[in-house]
């Protein structure tokens, strides 16, 4: 404890002076930090001394850019920390960014990356690869607006990303629902599907009108678990258990009737030559698709992206929201990691704390769109009443249908198993049986 307090006193976290820290005196904070034993005034004391916050994210949206240059570097800037931001448009290229440093040896204090958007596939990435902060979550002043109790339903999303605990390494920072949008000039009410069958059926009678973006994007990704969840003899249930606790031949009969009807229906999707379609690459892809009435339908994650793009024109104003499919709407959350040889530890701390504040949260909603990363029954009766004020409508459905439809994500060990039998079955049509090419994708993912 001496040697520790020593080295606090040194970087200046106890002593209140804005001496810059060594590697080895950041790795004395995290440990301070992650034991609990740093009051959050010197955390601040620290951030104000680094200076800086490197904020790695996907900027494919120019109102979360504005909001976060507008709203958060002012706010920061009053903390003492000037925001960085690096706009990105994969998130796996700054994940693989992190191992790269980490392999070359760079610890904490050295790398390039201060905190990422993430979830998922690269949350796990990372986190498999101990290139982590730490526990450090929970121990924010923010944390008070977030159930972490796990014998709660809506706790759930906070202490598991994609089925792998979050053993408080990442911070919830928005809330996300995969929700299918139609345009009533092109299908009625009474012809909208609800069920993967009856959306078959509609493509029959319509070829052309629809189609989803490319895996392994994660609006791709996404899709595609839905359609396995419907087809699946143990529907969302079966997709919750990590990789290893299956076989080849126990997971290829969970994912071989959703691969038969993925393939089935690839002739009659959009922009189909010969049998092919071409899938799009991205949302903006995919939208452009649905703006120009190439197609009747489209699906992407956006609990309030149908109202936020008929407010810009980017919809028709006759989009409305549907319940497809029923009782299997991917519901998450998306969160901030703090990379485990993070520049700037404190100031990433500061910044994550202040993205998960009541006022943050609220500007978010309003400003971007964006769903609340903290819960809404955690706050007070008067805060619960500003946030709901904030949240943008709802059309064709309510916020109460669609919580009654939701379902989890597939456990994220199983996602690049996904990708890769999508990639053979549906993409190149093998003929392989499919218990042959899930083994073959199951040695590759270890």
């Amino acid at each position: 404890m001496n040697l520790l307090r020593n080295a606090l006193v040194l970087t200046g976290l106890l002593s209140g002076s804005l001496i810059a820290a060594t590697p080895t005196d950041q790795i004395a904070f995290r440990t301070a930090f992650l034991d609990g034993q740093l009051p959050w005034e010197s955390v601040s004391t620290a951030a104000r001394s680094e200076g800086a916050i490197d904020f790695y994210y996907w900027g494919g949206d120019d109102r979360l850019n504005v909001w976060l240059e507008r709203t958060v570097a002012p706010d920061l800037e009053k903390l003492g920390v000037t925001l960085r931001p690096h706009r990105i448009t994969a998130t796996s290229d700054v994940v693989d960014l992190v191992l790269t440093e980490a392999r070359a040896g760079k610890g904490l204090g050295q790398g390039s990356v201060d905190a990422i958007w993430v979830n998922g596939e690269n949350f796990y990435t990372l986190a498999q690869q101990d290139l982590l902060f730490g526990s450090f979550a929970q121990k924010l002043p923010n944390a008070t607006w977030f159930d972490w109790d796990e014998n709660s339903a809506g706790g759930s999303l906070n202490l598991y990303d994609f089925g792998y605990p979050t053993q408080g390494r990442e911070m919830p920072w928005s809330g996300e629902q995969y929700v299918c949008a139609v345009n009533r000039s092109l299908m009625a009410e009474a012809e909208t599907p609800h069920t993967f069958a009856e959306l078959e059926r509609w493509l029959e009678a319509n070829p052309g009108t629809f189609t989803y973006v490319k895996p392994p994007h994660y609006l791709g990704n996404t899709f595609v678990q839905e359609a396995l969840y419907e087809m699946s003899p143990e529907g969302a249930q079966g997709f919750q258990q990590p990789l290893d606790s299956f076989t080849p031949e126990s997971l290829a009969r969970l994912l071989a009737p959703g691969m038969a009807y993925l393939k089935r229906i690839a002739p009659l999707l959009a922009q189909a030559r010969n049998g092919i379609p071409r899938y799009p690459e991205n949302e903006s892809a995919l939208m452009q698709l649905f703006q120009n009435s190439q197609t009747a339908m489209e699906c992407q994650f956006g609990l309030y992206h149908v109202a936020t793009k008929r407010a810009s024109g980017q919809m028709p104003d006759n989009t409305e929201e549907i319940i497809f499919p029923r009782h299997n709407m991917i519901k998450n959350k998306n969160y901030l990691v703090i990379p485990s040889n993070a520049p700037h530890p404190a100031a990433a701390l500061v910044f994550t704390n202040y993205m998960s504040s009541v006022a943050a949260q609220k500007s978010k909603l309003a400003a971007v769109g964006y769903p609340l990363g903290l819960d809404l029954w955690m706050l007070s009766a008067a805060d619960q009443a500003a946030m709901v004020e904030a949240m943008p409508p709802h059309f064709g459905v309510t916020q109460a249908a669609l919580d009654s439809h939701i379902a989890p994500d597939t456990h994220a060990s199983l996602v690049r198993v996904i990708e890769s039998l999508w990639q053979s079955v549906v993409l190149q049509g093998s003929e392989t049986p499919i218990a042959t090419l899930v083994e073959q994708a199951m040695s590759q993912s270890k």
